[in-house]
């Protein structure tokens, strides 16, 4: 559960959105379609094989289509998030999104389709026919009680998994959390109290979740909005309600709580007040699990109860119950087995293995991107974090081995650990890696200073930064300009941004003096030093940053790398024994590539070119990878030997005699250091364990188009050049830059001023 980020706008959300091709997501074919031979074995008439195999043997759809990695995103709109019924086409967006969720943390391919239909009997004969298409059905959204009957029903007809995020994603985690929680304060689960408030979707099936954990049915109070759910009760109920009722005297939810061990609240802001939690046990137990604000806030609870060990659906506490952290693997192990159904069991399994995770040390780049919370087991860490790269290894394999061993599993896995091992290969970490990057700018935000101030993009960069909690923009421009443009782009009850007029600013002698001192002996005069600080934005930005007064830079939207480039040299040097290079970094669906130089050298020496490869493995390093360094030409190992290509050969030399602890070879050409098949059929003596992942290039025109042809030919993200090897932390973006990119490069100058 995690409710609206209030640090979006609803601009910038409306604008993703709407830009380029509108939504998020596209259909990419899997296999060749550039010939006439490539759609005849596609379509007709090649597509009559598998059909009469399906036809002879339906199991072998899962071989033949994608129905094995296919899950269906359905919803009728009439419980859409917190807005209530919106319809099934204002749903659209949500489903969109969930199925990006899919693809993005477990590899699974998901498809959104909304219903149009607020009866049940219709919605559930427009779903159930549509079992051939897909592996797994994702029910969301969908109000209560329609829910329950929806799902049930789907699942006596259906042989895939049908699963409601929205009632099983939640229990699932709330799982997790209360299996430490209840270990944490020494607690037996078959003789806790516990009190559930709401008796929507998501309460009851973590009632019901609980009980088949092992608490006893009586000590399982649920409540709504009427008081206590007990047997007798006649107003406002329903047959799932009644499953939950118990002979008790209380009759609200304050009497309910009184002495409670365990308190999971889904329902709304301010249900609970701070007598009800000084009324709960020794060492209580609270989920206020209400989004967008909880039941009641950790702060309300400490103020006290300083024992309580508490959890929220909301990022910026700790012990986020966020269901992200389920579902996308629970389907991923379900498809992989070919699961007939989602049942407890698999569900149970998924929450241990959460729970275990929590327990386990965890890894230093997660731990380094939360450094503000301290992530070590105990009553401010018992749910992983959902940016843990442990995640698609552990809980797939969980729900996997629970669906063998409660024989759903129509096709089980024989080596769970060779399982485990192509887990681990499913996802690029390049995203997970960028993730932790700003998590660890958010635990210690920095100043950065955007040269190009006056520019529109450029503003809403600013604001974007702000309001994301990486830290302070500054922008260098007339504050008149920046009023005005924000009052045209509607922005006016924004809180205003910290403007630097380069002539204006006070530090202007301070920053000409240090800009002096650098450059008397390089032929400046005082007063030509004194026109930069006034007249070059690049040069105050960079006097900002070598002064001290910010801790980052970046520039390049309106001026090319070039001439950018060289105002900042004029303020800042390389750093000793370092190199200063651009590296881009292309991130596709199934691959990450490193890609240097694309900046800065025109023809680098040898020498040159095994510093930009050190430095461009450790770069990866720090993005997750296992750095595979090709050295790269137009020839293999000198075939043909051409003079262009000897400084490539000599650079392979050199570094090896340095030893690096990463893999490299070459020279190879572009399309054999990717493709390792190639590599090892026509060079098997190749030092590559897989295809290289950092491309260095032999000069700048090969490695500038290179990466801007892999870019707009191949797809996928590209993320700089990352200008390396300053003295201090400057970014320097393409021209026509987006938000989005300005927003990536000053978060990583602000890692940079982080990391040194």
């Amino acid at each position: 559960m995690s409710g609206k980020d209030r640090r979006v706008t609803d601009e910038e959300a409306l604008l993703l959105h709407c830009s380029g091709r509108p939504g998020k997501l596209e259909i990419t074919p899997t296999k060749p379609m550039g010939t006439q031979r490539d759609l005849s074995l596609a379509y007709s008439p090649g597509v009559a094989a598998p059909c009469l195999r399906i036809h002879q043997d339906p199991s072998t759809a899962y071989d033949y289509t994608a129905k094995g990695n296919l899950v269906a995103v359905i919803s009728n709109g009439t419980a859409v998030l917190g807005l209530g019924d919106l319809g099934a086409l204002a749903s659209k967006p949500v489903m969109e999104g969930k199925a990006v969720l899919f693809k993005r943390f477990a590899d699974v391919d998901g498809i959104d389709l909304e219903v149009d239909t607020r009866d049940v009997d219709e919605f559930i004969n427009a779903v159930r026919y549509l079992g051939p298409s897909f592996g797994g059905i994702n029910l969301e959204d969908i109000k209560a009680p329609d829910c329950f009957i929806i799902e049930q029903r789907l699942r006596e007809l259906m042989d895939i998994p049908v699963f409601h995020d929205d009632q099983h994603g939640t229990a699932i985690i709330a799982a997790a959390g209360l299996f430490n929680a209840l270990e944490l304060t020494g607690r037996d689960i078959k003789s806790a109290r516990l009190v559930v408030n709401g008796a929507g979707a998501a309460a009851i099936a973590c009632a019901e979740l609980f009980k088949a954990m092992g608490i006893p049915h009586d000590n399982v109070t649920l409540c709504d909005t009427k008081g206590v759910i007990y047997k007798g009760r006649s107003e406002g109920m329903n047959q799932w309600k009644s499953a939950h009722a118990v002979t008790t005297e209380a009759r609200s939810l304050a009497d309910a709580m009184k002495g409670a061990d365990v308190f999971v609240g889904l329902s709304v802001k301010g249900a609970v007040t701070a007598d009800m939690v000084r009324s709960m046990a020794a060492n209580p137990i609270i989920f206020a699990l209400a989004n967008p604000d909880p039941e009641v806030t950790p702060e309300e609870v400490r103020a006290v109860r300083g024992d309580a060990i508490v959890a929220t659906g909301r990022s910026d506490y700790p012990n986020q119950v966020n269901n992200v952290l389920g579902f996308p693997y629970i389907f991923r192990g379900a498809l992989d087995v070919r699961a007939s159904t989602i049942n407890d069991a698999m569900k149970i399994a998924a929450a241990r293995a959460l729970a275990a995770l929590a327990r386990q040390e965890v890894p230093d780049e997660v731990g380094a991107a939360y450094a503000g919370r301290r992530l070590r087991y105990g009553p401010d860490y018992i749910i992983p974090v959902p940016f843990d790269p442990r995640l698609i290894v552990t809980i797939p394999a969980a729900v996997a081995q629970a669906a063998m061993e409660t024989g759903v599993a129509r096709k089980p896995i024989v080596d769970l650990e060779a399982y485990r091992r192509c887990l681990r290969l499913r996802l690029d970490p390049t995203a997970d890696s960028l993730q932790l990057i700003h998590e660890k700018v958010k635990a210690a935000p920095k100043r950065v200073v955007f040269a190009e101030g006056e520019e529109e993009v450029v503003i809403r960069a600013a604001i974007a930064y702000r309001q994301a909690g990486f830290g302070t923009p500054v922008l260098v421009a007339r504050e008149e300009v920046v009023g005005e443009r924000m009052t045209e782009m509607g922005l006016t009850g924004i809180e205003p941004l910290e403007v630097h007029n380069a002539r204006l600013s006070r530090q202007n002698e301070r920053y000409t003096e240090f800009l002096y001192g650098r450059l008397q002996r390089r032929g400046h005069l005082h007063r030509d030093c004194q026109r930069m600080v006034n007249q070059n934005r690049n040069v105050f930005a960079a006097c900002m940053v070598a002064c001290g007064d910010a801790d980052a830079m970046v520039t390049g939207l309106t001026r090319s790398f070039t001439v950018s480039f060289e105002d900042i040299q004029r303020v800042i040097d390389p750093q000793p024994d370092h190199l200063v290079f651009g590296l881009s970094v292309l991130a596709t669906r199934s691959r990450t590539v490193f890609i240097a130089d694309t900046t800065v050298h025109e023809r680098p020496e040898p020498e040159q070119l095994v510093d930009i490869a050190i430095q461009a493995a450790r770069a990866a390093r720090q993005m997750g990878h296992e750095p595979r360094v090709a050295f790269l030409s137009f020839s293999n190992f000198g075939q043909p030997m051409r003079s262009r290509a000897q400084h490539v050969r000599e650079a392979v030399a050199l570094l090896a005699a340095r030893r690096p602890d990463f893999e490299f070879d070459g020279e190879l050409s572009a399309d054999v250091a990717l493709d390792h098949e190639l590599m090892r059929r026509l060079y098997p003596f190749c030092r590559l364990s897989g295809p290289a992942n950092v491309l260095i290039m032999p000069a700048l025109h090969a490695a500038n188009i290179g990466s801007k042809l892999l870019h707009k030919f191949g797809g996928g993200t590209m993320i700089g050049p990352l200008l390396l090897g300053l003295d201090r932390p400057v970014q320097v973006v393409q021209m026509g830059a987006t938000t989005n990119d300005l927003v990536t490069a000053a978060v990583m100058a602000a890692h940079d001023a982080l990391t040194r």
